[in-house]
């Protein structure tokens, strides 16, 4: 099980959740994104609300911000970058109305903040929403400092007046026409040291004048020296921020351009309206105001820290402006241009706000969840997933609600592909699944069926190890796997027949035969014991036939075997075929379309170029025209059946198969049974790249579906005895009594058979258990018997009546409850 280093490792790897490239380039870290998204809705009240949440005079700083969001904003990748000043000014002109801003509880703790500047109102206003009580003392008759200095043209007096009412809301105490040089201290001490002594922490935001300012260290320039992290002076509990610090100005200001048909009437006057702007702004005596927001905020969370007895600089590594890690992509995003503002007073009417909102992209990753239908499908992220899966696996009484989200994944490694930090959430939740069965807590239901069938092709009834007869050992040995055997048993026949016959180097009869299932799904399923019993049997009859190099028809096989028997070695089936040629008895073709087949890479091959390239290479010499898919090769996606997906989560599955066989109209071909047969079974027209090389008539098996799950033993069962009789010249023994169990089964019951995955052996053993025990219940009504048996984790239910040497069989059903019957007194 993951600890919580492995799990925050896991989930830092996640970087949905980092911020966007304007809010990490923003000092204060505006929620852009989150401000844009309510202006696209029509909701200024609601853009407004989340713009207060960081900024603390909206008006103000909308209006003089150099807005650095801009020079990182993604959309210039693709068009202009959004003016996200001219937004977060629609928001303060037209949500207005909002919830009033409310203060927590009073504190008993009081902060002097001296100088009424950007930097010292964010103190004090970050402060006092906090409960603490704060005093102003500024120097000069109105607060602002320099924001009286800006043009009016670009910042006018009315939305400063407006954005400082709400420090008197606040409670603030405002000492006005008081400098720091005529506190009250009755002459025994210095300013500073009155403060100190009468408040708990003060705020130095007076600017560059600092020659009242006794007892602080300087630096080189005469600036006073601050921590770069706290802004705490060497003086206990004073902190300095704002134009008293040695920060140069970085920004230029500069009017929007506005074409000649934009223009109000009087075009002179906007004319020399737009000369005055340029003429005061191109050299800013002001710092840049976002900075001086920053300075204060920070000040004010460092001295909230001090009060509260906390670490001052703990957790603090990404405030102002950084470099975010997540990665949007700009593929397919069509270029846009901004829209302009006729008003440069009032900026955007409503509708042009929400126009320009409707650029954004609202950057974020997601690209995983937009390729996997499995992500998309729990409404999450893999962040969001991990977290959950930590969680239900830690619990140890109560219920787990996360068991299907845990199961339903294909394990197909796309994600992994697709995430820019190559986070492969199949990893996670094959472990959680190893983990959820050495707890004892993975559902018997979620897995079984995959696990009895992979139980049956490892039994005598399929498996099967040889050498060549005549020969003691082997140089190759074909290992069709269990699924191509069950779908085109016939296939793995001419196939074996091929392998011994037309490659040069085994002329000499030395190609065996393995017939078992490689232990895929009980390693999807996280039962490491019957993988690893799995494996031990393989190493047997694989150290028996002498070492063979495995020829392998199954993508999933070559997986199992690359990953987990280092010293086996492989080939892919198609690279043989790709190597030696076609085989020579090839079919005479018929109806062959000359309308391309589109190429369906098995998940399994997504790091297997030369099997993917084999394969073209084998379409491209049998004359067939192909097309790649939108998601091919290393990003090519999962059927259903990978991971057991198509057992846990049938809903998704068809979800799952329906998005790829919609990518494109053209009939598929692919090289995996299971693929195959999964398309066709939601109408898809596909054929595997043995019909092509073995079918007469290819377009006729294209909708030809796959056989049903009993049948997918039957052959089995027949191939494992048509290969003993026809080439070891051998009769397959069948010692199993209920296999002579004859039945009557309506095309309407099979299908409900099949839906609830009952196999007509399941069928068969009810009924040989009922007969030769007794044990059936007789419905006088109906004359029909029930009876059930549990050969294994599920109990089988069977509604049948006998008709000569035959059992009609009208119902199944089963479940995993456990059946105690009670004793008789």
């Amino acid at each position: 099980m993951m600890d919580q280093q492995e799990l925050r490792e896991l989930e830092n790897r996640c970087i949905q959740e980092h911020a966007p490239f304007c809010t990490a380039a923003c000092p204060i870290h505006v929620d852009v994104r989150g401000m844009i998204a309510a202006i696209q809705q029509g909701d200024f009240v609601g853009g407004l609300k989340i713009l207060r949440k960081t900024m603390p005079f909206p008006g103000i700083i909308s209006h003089i911000c150099n807005q650095p969001c801009q020079l990182v904003c993604k959309r210039s990748e693709a068009g202009d970058a959004i003016a996200i000043a001219d937004l977060e000014k629609a928001c303060v002109i037209w949500g207005k109305g909002g919830e009033p801003i409310k203060a927590l509880p009073p504190k008993p703790k009081r902060v002097a903040v001296v100088g009424g500047g950007l930097s010292g109102l964010t103190v004090a206003y970050d402060l006092a929403r906090k409960g603490y009580r704060i005093t102003i003392f500024e120097e000069k008759n109105i607060l602002g400092g320099k924001l009286w200095d800006i043009p009016f043209e670009i910042l006018p007096w009315s939305v400063t007046v407006n954005d400082l009412e709400i420090l008197e809301e606040l409670e603030v105490e405002i000492l006005l026409n008081t400098p720091l040089g005529k506190v009250e201290s009755n002459g025994r001490q210095d300013p500073l040291a009155f403060l100190c002594k009468r408040y708990d922490a003060v705020y130095l935001g007076i600017g560059a004048d600092i020659h009242e300012i006794h007892g602080l260290l300087l630096d080189a320039q005469g600036q006073i020296k601050i921590d770069p992290v706290t802004y705490m002076t060497n003086k206990e509990g004073v902190f300095a921020g704002g134009g008293i610090l040695n920060i140069h100005d970085l920004d230029i200001y500069a009017p929007q351009d506005i074409s000649q048909s934009e223009m109000p009437p009087d075009k002179q006057a906007l004319i020399e309206f737009e000369k005055q702007i340029s003429s005061a702004v191109s050299q800013p005596p002001w710092r840049p105001a976002i900075l001086s927001v920053m300075d204060g905020r920070r000040a004010a969370t460092s001295i909230d820290r001090r009060l509260q007895k906390v670490s001052l600089t703990a957790a603090r590594s990404n405030e102002g402006a950084y470099t975010t890690r997540l990665y949007t992509s700009m593929q397919g995003i069509t270029p846009l241009p901004v829209v302009p503002t006729t008003d440069l007073i009032r900026g955007y009417s409503k509708a042009d706000a929400i126009k320009e909102a409707q650029r954004c992209i609202l950057c974020e990753c997601m690209e995983c969840v937009k390729v996997c239908e499995y992500l998309e499908h729990f409404k999450g992220y893999p962040k969001k997933y991990i977290r959950e899966i930590y969680n239900n696996l830690s619990i140890v009484m109560g219920t787990r609600y996360s068991n299907k989200l845990v199961n339903s994944c294909s394990l197909c490694g796309l994600c992994g592909e697709i995430c820019p930090e190559d986070l492969d959430m199949g990893r996670v939740c094959k472990e959680a699944r190893q983990t959820m069965v050495q707890q004892k807590r993975m559902p018997p239901s979620a897995h079984d069926f995959a696990l009895r069938d992979m139980a049956f092709s490892n039994s005598n009834k399929f498996a099967l190890a040889r050498n060549q007869p005549g020969t003691q050992s082997s140089q190759y040995a074909f290992f069709p796997g269990c699924q191509l055997c069950a779908s085109s048993p016939d296939y793995v026949y001419n196939i074996y027949e091929y392998l011994r016959e037309q490659i040069p180097h085994t002329r000499t009869q030395e190609v065996g035969l393995i017939l078992r299932c490689c232990g895929a799904p009980a390693d999807w399923a996280g039962r490491l014991d019957l993988f690893q019993a799995a494996q031990v049997e393989f190493m047997d009859e694989y150290e028996r036939m002498g070492q063979p190099k495995l020829v392998l028809a199954c993508s999933s096989c070559y997986q199992v075997f690359k990953n987990n028997f280092p010293d086996v070695e492989i080939i892919s089936l198609w690279e043989i075929i790709d190597q030696f040629g076609l085989p020579n008895d090839l079919p005479r073709k018929s109806n062959q379309s000359n309308t391309p087949l589109a190429i369906h890479d098995p998940c399994s091959t997504r790091y297997e170029s030369h099997i993917q390239e084999s394969a073209r290479n084998i379409l491209q010499r049998l004359g067939y025209a192909f097309i790649e898919l939108p998601l091919n090769r290393e990003k090519t996606e999962c059927c259903s059946y990978g991971g057991l997906m198509w057992l846990a989560n049938p809903e998704l599955a068809e979800k799952v198969t329906r998005r790829r066989i919609s990518e494109s109209p053209e009939d598929y071909v692919t090289y995996c049974a299971m693929c195959r047969d999964f398309f066709v079974r939601q109408g898809k027209p596909t054929l595997h790249l043995l019909d092509l090389i073995y079918g007469a008539n290819p377009q006729s098996l294209a909708h030809k579906p796959g056989p049903g799950y009993s049948q997918r033993h039957e052959n089995r069962i027949h191939l494992k005895r048509k290969i003993l009789k026809q080439i070891w010249e051998e009769d397959m023994e069948n010692g199993i009594t209920y296999e002579n169990i004859r039945l009557i089964i309506t095309p309407e019951v099979q299908n409900q058979l099949e839906n609830r995955l009952i196999l007509i052996e399941d069928i068969q053993q009810v009924i040989d258990y009922a007969e030769r025990s007794g044990k059936k219940l007789l419905n006088k009504k109906t004359n029909r018997f029930l009876a059930y048996h549990k050969p294994g984790a599920v109990t089988y239910w069977v509604e049948y009546t006998p008709e000569g040497n035959s059992y009609v069989v009208y119902k199944a059903y089963s479940h995993r409850m456990e059946i105690r019957e009670g004793s008789n007194q």
